[in-house]
């Protein structure tokens, strides 16, 4: 007779529980990111000019101003609530947050120990870049601010912003608009988590675009600026931190397992915590 090991069924391993499948950090990696034009992110630029463009056609930044004017100025305009603390305190907390980011590329903390370092690198250049190219649009714009136009009060005549080479007769460098950066410059949050923190990367962006579109109003309200003005400072912000982001991914390829990430950061300080599992915060 054979032996009775033979006659014994084959033995399976006892299958683990999916606690313990989802406890090892190997298995744990990020979502393939889309990449070219199947990126949703991508196709949001050209879409998203196109709108704004019709709406330039239009004379809805006029009307929509006139509602805030009383045709002789804006009364809104010296309100300590929108010029103090919306505007210049406001600043101030915004530039103090992201100061913190760009430390954090270095000693993470938070949230940011859940990426590694060239994603953390690209959050701060994304966020940097955008407000600095926003910076220099208004710098370099002869476009004036809604206050400046003889139809609230001013002395200048209404030029479309796109007629660069035109003065209008104002002061000028008023687009696109500056303080609806300090909102929106942080969708480089967004791009930082959205490949294996979909949900926090979704709190990240609708919090950069209300926070952006309510700085913006802000302005509106006390006639420095229009809305296209914000708009266009939305699309700009969105396209550079798009844009940061894809040369992240040329240059280092998509986001690396957190496992991995962990296994190569040893020094006190930047250890990356890895997340429960793809798509938690």
């Amino acid at each position: 007779m054979p032996p009775a090991d033979l006659l014994a069924p084959p033995a399976h391993p006892a299958p683990q529980p999916a606690s313990a499948a989802s406890s090892d950090p190997a298995a744990r990696t990020p979502r393939a990111p889309r990449s070219g034009w199947q990126d949703p992110a991508l196709l949001a630029i050209p879409a998203a000019a196109l709108l704004l463009a019709l709406w330039d056609t239009t004379p809805l930044d006029l009307l929509l101003a006139q509602r805030f004017s009383t045709g002789g100025g804006f009364p809104l305009r010296e309100s300590w609530w929108l010029s103090k603390l919306l505007h210049d305190d406001v600043r101030r907390l915004a530039w103090a947050a992201a100061t913190a980011l760009v430390v954090g590329v270095w000693l993470p903390w938070g949230p940011l120990r859940r990426i590694d370092l060239p994603r953390r690198a690209a959050l701060a250049v994304g966020l940097l870049l955008s407000l600095a190219l926003v910076s220099a649009g208004k710098a370099l714009s002869h476009t004036s601010c809604p206050w400046d136009l003889a139809q609230f009060g001013g002395a200048a005549r209404y030029v479309s912003h796109w007629h660069w080479g035109l003065r209008d007769g104002g002061s000028g460098h008023c687009f696109p608009g500056g303080h609806a950066s300090a909102g929106f410059a942080f969708l480089s949050l967004y791009f930082a988590w959205r490949d294996d923190a979909p949900r926090l990367a979704r709190i990240c962006l609708v919090a950069a675009l209300l926070g952006g579109l309510a700085l913006g109003a802000v302005q509106q309200l006390r006639g420095a600026h229009f809305l296209s003005h914000n708009l266009w400072t939305a699309w700009l912000c969105w396209t550079t931190c798009w844009a940061v982001d894809a040369v992240r991914r040329r240059w280092f390829g998509p986001a690396r397992p957190l496992a991995d990430a962990n296994a190569e950061t040893g020094a006190p300080g930047v250890f990356i915590a890895p997340v429960s599992s793809p798509g938690r915060s």
